[in-house]
C-alpha cells in the first residue's frame, strides 16, 4: 500500500505571498520554502533603527527571506501594494491591518498564524499573556483574517504544555517551531478542499493587551505564583527590572528572568535568611537574573561575587 501523500508534497508549487516582520514567522517561511512552495513575494516592515548605534536594521523576516534568495518588499502599508496572482496570503506577526481587498485577492484568501488558542488571548502579546495569566497550556491557531482583530474562523490548532519556569522568550520560540508544520497542514487542506473552518465563540474571548514599562512593575504584595509568573512572563521583553537595596543604599540594578513560588514568611519584597524573596502568601525562589551591564546568570553565580543576604529589599524600576 502506498504511503499517504504528505502535506509537503501537497503544497509543492503552491504560489504564496508571505507577510511578516517578527521572528515568529521565520520557521514557517523556511519550512514553506523547504516544502517546495513558490514564495512569490515576501512583504515586511521597513528597516528600522536598532541597537545603541541606531543603525537601520532589517526585520527578522527580511533577513531570513534575503538569505533564502526570495523577493522582499519593504512596505509601511501592504494595502497600497499591487499583489501578484497567488493561491494564498500567509500573514504572521506582520503588525499591519490588512484591508478586505488584499485579503480577498488570493485564490484561497488570507490566513494568519496566531500564538494562542483562540478565542483566548487575542491581541498583541498572546505568549506573554499565557504565562502571566498562569496558563498551563499554550498553543497556536490558524485563522482567517477578519475585520475584528484575531476574530476569524479557526482552520487549525496545536498546543503544548508550558514549563514551570519557562520564559516568554523560550515559549515564543517553541510555538514558532510547532506553528510551521501547522501552517503547512492547513495550506494542504485548503488546496485539496478538506479544510474545516470553525467560528470562534466570541463570548469567551480575552484580550492580550500591548505591554509597556508599567506592565513590569512588581507588587510583592501579590501571591508568590503571580509574581513568579509575571517575572518569567515578561522576559526577555519588556523585562522586570529591579533595584536591590540595602537600607537606603543601592547594591545593584538587575532584570529578573526566572522564578518559582515557594513557601516562606516575611515582609513582601525582602530577602529572607534562606535567600527567598517574600511575597504576600509565601515567597519566590529567584533562579536567574541579569545584573545591569552583565550577562544573564543563575542566582548561585550572582551570589559568588555580590551580597544576597537577609534584609535586602527589591524595588521595581519602570
Amino acid at each position: 500500500m502506498a504511503d499517504p501523500i504528505s502535506s509537503s508534497d501537497q503544497i509543492k508549487g503552491m504560489r504564496i505571498a508571505f507577510a511578516g516582520a517578527g521572528a515568529f514567522g521565520v520557521p514557517t517561511l523556511k519550512r514553506l520554502v523547504g516544502a517546495g512552495a513558490q514564495i512569490v513575494a515576501v512583504y515586511t516592515q521597513p528597516d528600522r533603527p536598532a541597537g545603541r548605534g541606531k543603525v537601520l536594521s532589517p526585520t527578522p523576516i527580511a533577513a531570513a527571506a534575503e538569505a533564502l534568495h526570495l523577493s522582499v518588499v519593504r512596505t509601511a502599508d501592504l494595502n497600497v501594494e499591487s499583489l501578484p496572482a497567488v493561491d494564498v496570503l500567509v500573514v504572521i506577526a506582520f503588525g499591519q491591518k490588512i484591508a478586505p481587498h488584499v485579503v480577498d485577492h488570493p485564490t484561497f484568501g488570507a490566513i494568519n498564524l496566531h500564538a494562542s488558542l483562540l478565542p483566548k488571548h487575542r491581541g498583541a502579546a498572546p505568549v506573554h499573556a499565557a504565562i502571566v495569566s498562569g496558563d498551563k497550556i499554550a498553543g497556536n491557531s490558524i485563522i482567517r483574517l477578519a475585520d475584528k482583530m484575531d476574530a476569524g474562523a479557526v482552520l487549525g490548532t496545536n498546543e503544548t504544555e508550558i514549563g514551570e519556569t519557562e520564559t516568554t522568550g523560550e515559549l515564543h520560540d517553541r510555538l514558532a517551531e510547532i506553528g510551521a508544520p501547522l501552517v503547512e497542514q492547513v495550506l494542504a487542506e485548503l488546496r485539496n478542499g478538506t479544510a474545516i473552518e470553525t467560528p470562534q465563540d466570541h463570548s469567551q474571548a480575552t484580550l492580550a493587551r500591548k505591554l509597556n514599562r508599567e506592565s513590569t512593575r512588581i507588587d510583592f504584595n501579590r501571591t508568590a505564583r503571580e509574581v513568579a509568573d509575571q517575572i518569567r512572563g515578561l522576559y526577555p521583553w519588556p523585562g522586570c527590572r529591579v533595584r536591590v537595596m540595602l537600607n537606603d543604599r543601592e547594591v545593584v540594578k538587575a532584570t529578573l528572568i526566572r522564578a518559582r513560588p515557594f513557601a516562606g514568611v516575611g515582609e513582601p519584597g525582602t530577602v529572607l535568611p534562606n535567600g527567598l524573596i517574600a511575597c504576600r502568601d509565601g515567597a519566590i525562589e529567584l533562579l536567574e537574573l541579569q545584573p545591569e551591564g552583565k550577562r544573564p546568570m543563575s542566582l548561585t553565580a550572582f551570589r559568588n561575587g555580590r551580597p544576597w543576604t537577609a534584609g535586602l529589599r527589591l524595588e521595581s524600576i519602570v
